[in-house]
């Protein structure tokens, strides 16, 4: 357990780090001078001046940063961030998120790269008795192309997707043969089957089979796989926002170290631990990327808010309203924080997680 718990604080380390890390390479290249980059956080362990910068260790590994000239005061440094022109500040705001959705995307493929084959969202049959099989509904080679007007990335979009409608009536629109077919208002519901292998389980009665792999299809896999990362952040937040779910589901670092911990401990086998933990690490990474730009003043996406702001007004956010919205913003993202934590804590006590 010990062993999951640190692999775990490594991965939001780490994921920090290379967050940070993108900024450093942007501000580089951007030729905007970077004080300090360090990795960790507290006491300094080892530096290293080289050029305007100083590169850190730091005893904690729990991420890091980098300190640009001219980024939380006016300098009148030619090299500063605060006197460069738009399109390099933005290129640099929003070069951590894109280091971290880069970092879900290596992690992915690299789980991807020995798969012989994926499963596929092409119905291969049905479940004897079951009635969704007509000429009028779902049909042998129908690939479910969206469910209630969302995307079917990947295969396992099917039973997220079909799980989120409470009403058993979808919209379907389905690929039959080169043609998109639509399936309005069609009415499916739960019933008990026999699988292929003789159980009984609770479902659908739909099949759906796999197919050979080629490394063309393994990267256009991993995209779709980063980018239904993407829209789960988006879902979430819909969800919290319509009361689909409440604060109560909110879970901090310490829900999501707790899962690393159970996905390794139900491993059975050391390498699939390591490749449950690394899938989690991908989710986590492109999570990263899609929460640093919501236009919030606290992240990323605030500063670019503001930066868009001054190029179409002409005229920056005085300095006074972006730290006080950036302040009331860090109370808010820190209180909700504070509170995943506490509710995580609260599963681990009463066993819920």
């Amino acid at each position: 357990m010990i062993v999951y718990i640190i692999a775990a604080l490594l991965v939001f380390g780490i994921l920090i780090a290379v967050h940070e890390l993108g900024h450093f390479l942007a501000a580089k290249a951007c030729g905007v001078r970077v004080n300090e980059f360090a990795i960790g956080m507290g006491p300094v362990l080892w530096k290293k001046q080289r050029g305007d910068t100083q590169y850190s260790l730091r005893a904690f590994p729990v991420g890091g940063f980098c300190a640009m000239e001219g980024e939380e005061e006016d300098s009148d440094d030619p090299a500063a961030l605060n006197r460069q022109g738009f399109w390099k500040k933005l290129i640099i705001f929003a070069a951590g998120a894109a280091m971290n959705f880069l970092a879900g995307l290596i992690i992915i493929f690299c789980l991807y790269a020995p798969a012989q084959g994926f499963y596929q969202p092409v119905i291969s049959g049905f479940a004897e008795g079951c009635p969704l099989e007509s000429a009028d509904g779902l049909q042998t080679g129908d690939r479910l192309v969206s469910i209630d007007g969302e995307r079917v990335y990947i295969y396992s979009d099917v039973s997220l997707l079909l799980g989120l409608n409470k009403t058993g009536t979808f919209d379907l629109v389905v690929d039959r043969g080169g043609e998109k077919v639509r399936l309005d208002d069609f009415a499916m519901t739960r019933q008990t089957y026999t699988d292929q292998s003789g159980n009984a389980y609770s479902g659908y009665g739909i099949y759906f089979g796999a197919a050979a792999a080629t490394f063309g299809d393994k990267l256009a896999y991993t995209w779709n796989n980063a980018v239904d990362f993407v829209r789960l952040v988006r879902l979430s937040l819909q969800m919290l926002f319509t009361g689909q779910a409440g604060l109560r589901d909110l879970s901090g670092p310490v829900g999501i170290v707790s899962t690393m911990v159970q996905v390794g401990e139900q491993a059975e086998t050391t390498q699939a631990a390591v490749e449950n933990i690394a899938y989690i690490a991908a989710l986590i990474a492109v999570n990263l990327a899609v929460m640093n730009l919501l236009p919030l003043p606290a992240l990323d996406g605030g500063k670019i808010v503001f930066l868009l702001i001054e190029a179409v007004t002409g005229h920056a956010v005085p300095e006074k309203i972006q730290s006080s919205l950036t302040v009331a913003a860090f109370a808010l993202l820190f209180g909700l924080m504070l509170f995943a934590t506490y509710n995580d804590i609260v599963r681990l006590v009463t066993g819920a997680i």
